[in-house]
């Protein structure tokens, strides 16, 4: 079954592609979920406009995007990890927290695939990660990880 797919789906495509499925994940799961439609004829044709639509409210948003990246560029996060004598952090910092500290310290909502750890983070110090907001706008971002 050919689906053009309206969201980006892991091991499956990303956003406006047209791939092959199974017919019953397809019919049962993705296009109910709002993730998918039929790739018949009249959608293809719809699909060309669909770009062109979003990519100019996206090409507004460039600016709004940024102003993000001066804002985050400015600042050093500050995160909490509960950590040994020596230094070490129990676990690792991950996106996700890094998403949250953004979120709470700056207020900008990232999506936390958006967040690019350059190393991993398992002890105390200062850090840097990549967020890329628009394949034409990204930023470096550096935190530190603090005791908690």
């Amino acid at each position: 079954m050919e689906i053009i797919l309206l969201k980006n789906i892991d091991k499956v495509g990303d956003k406006h592609e047209i791939v092959t499925v199974k017919n019953g994940y397809g019919r049962n799961y993705l296009i109910p979920q709002g993730m998918a439609i039929i790739a018949n004829k009249r959608n293809k044709a719809k699909l060309d406009a669909l770009i062109a639509r979003e990519e100019a409210a996206e090409a507004l948003r460039v600016g709004e995007y940024q102003g993000y990246a001066d804002k985050l560029k400015e600042v050093v996060l500050k995160i909490g990890a509960k950590s040994g004598t020596s230094g070490k952090i129990f676990g690792s910092v991950t996106n996700v927290q890094l998403a949250q500290a953004i979120k709470e310290q700056v207020n900008i909502e990232v999506d936390r695939r958006k967040i690019n750890l350059l190393e991993e983070v398992k002890e105390l110090g200062t850090y840097t990660a990549e967020v890329l907001f628009h394949k034409d706008v990204d930023c470096k971002v550096n935190f530190e990880v603090i005791a908690e």
